[in-house]
């Protein structure tokens, strides 16, 4: 038994390659795992493309070739991300012009890893490496790209801002890689993958529509159930082992939000908390503000006793915040119309704020930095390449709404 995945030596150019028996065929973050990473040898080639024909729309097909269009276009996407990663390091880093780098898809996720996590040995314990191993891959990754990735000290790792640079682009690559595998994958069978999806409200109305109505999704293969719910509700479902297959749920700091170790849990992005004022109450949009100068205003606040709240409420004490509560909403859409009628401050997420109405400003207050954190929890079982991809697109969406970065800031 044999798994095939694709090696990209020129941009446009695909081809197979083979993974013996021993291979472990995960796509966690979009990239190949093996179990003795010297052996992979997967790369992708970034060079100038040879002319090509500006891609032109086509009539819909089916079998066949729509499946070889699907592929065309995630080999298409994805020479684009990696195109877009080398102009950036232009500006950081420089090789000579004749060369033409070789990136091992491997390297760049230990990149991520250790751009995340700190330190060598941290991404090492994280990937299953010795820390030797994994400074050898930065120092390759280094040589490649012909930049400096790390300013290395006896004791400590720093990221180079050409570190940070590569590591954004880095995820999106990892991210085509992998819905090119899906691509394929589906070529060769034929069939979609069912999905039963618990989602939370906020993700379910500004974020999961997108990835639905893109070009990209009729490629991944999956058929959808969406449950739209609390994340308490979502994972009661998951755990009871036959209502769904992921939960898309949020965290807000330490809460009281408990699952199952069974699960897998992968994160996908964080929702940032802001401080929003009725318009008419006079304070100019972005303004800067200390948390003490909004004690005195009436504020519009989650119920009592709710693991948001608590967080929310032990936050507010440490800057010295003592809010007059005139309003109790959990609904984040009726607390930003009661907003902008003026019946108080609020602290909103981000995602409710693309709903936001004109009668409402969003202020910056340094001491508030709170956050929803937003994760996939997964079943085993429904753990597929498709799967994967479906929640690395979701995470790449988010990031975009949101504006928030594509590593995971937490070790």
């Amino acid at each position: 038994m044999s798994f095939y995945a694709p090696s990209v030596h020129r941009l446009g150019d695909l081809k197979a390659l083979e993974i013996k028996e021993d291979a472990v065929f995960s796509t966690a973050c979009g990239v190949l795992h093996h179990k003795n990473w010297d052996g992979v040898s997967a790369h992708v080639g970034v060079s100038e493309p040879v002319s090509e024909p500006v891609p032109q729309q086509v009539p819909e097909q089916s079998g066949e070739g729509a499946n070889r269009g699907a592929r065309n276009t995630h080999a298409t996407l994805m020479q684009q991300r990696i195109r877009e990663c080398r102009l950036c390091l232009q500006g950081v880093g420089r090789r000579p012009e004749n060369e033409v780098p070789v990136i091992n898809p491997v390297h760049l996720q230990t990149l991520l890893e250790v751009v995340r996590r700190g330190s060598f040995a941290a991404a090492a314990a994280s990937l299953g490496y010795t820390a030797s191993a994994v400074s050898q891959q930065m120092s390759t990754l280094e040589r490649d790209a012909g930049v400096t990735l790390f300013r290395r000290s006896a004791r400590s790792v720093q990221p180079t801002e050409a570190a940070l640079v590569m590591s954004r682009h880095a995820a999106k690559v990892l991210t085509d890689i992998d819905a090119l595998l899906a691509a394929s994958a589906r070529s060769d069978d034929g069939d979609s993958q069912e999905l039963r999806l618990g989602i939370f409200p906020s993700l379910a109305t500004y974020v999961l529509p997108r990835l639905l109505s893109s070009p990209e999704w009729p490629a991944l293969g999956i058929n959808v159930h969406v449950s739209v719910g609390e994340p308490q509700q979502t994972i009661g479902d998951l755990r009871s082992g036959g209502a769904l297959d992921v939960a898309l749920v949020y965290q807000v700091g330490q809460s009281g939000l408990a699952w199952p170790h069974s699960l897998n849990r992968q994160w996908i992005g964080d929702d940032n908390f802001r401080v929003v004022l009725p318009r008419s109450w006079g304070i100019r949009p972005g303004s800067v503000m200390a948390a003490n100068q909004l004690s005195d205003m009436p504020w519009i606040m989650h119920h009592p006793g709710t693991s948001d709240a608590s967080v929310i409420e032990r936050l507010f004490a440490s800057c010295n915040l003592h809010p007059r509560v005139a309003v109790y909403s959990d609904d984040f859409n009726a607390t930003l119309q009661l907003a902008g009628v003026g019946r108080g401050a609020a602290l909103v997420p981000e995602l409710a704020l693309r709903n936001k109405p004109d009668n409402v400003v969003v202020l910056d207050v340094p001491e508030i930095r709170l956050a929803r954190n937003i994760f996939a929890l997964l079943i085993n079982d429904a753990r597929t390449a498709r799967v994967e991809v479906f929640v690395d697109k979701l995470a790449s969406i988010l990031q975009d709404v949101t504006g928030t970065s594509s590593v995971d800031p937490r070790p």
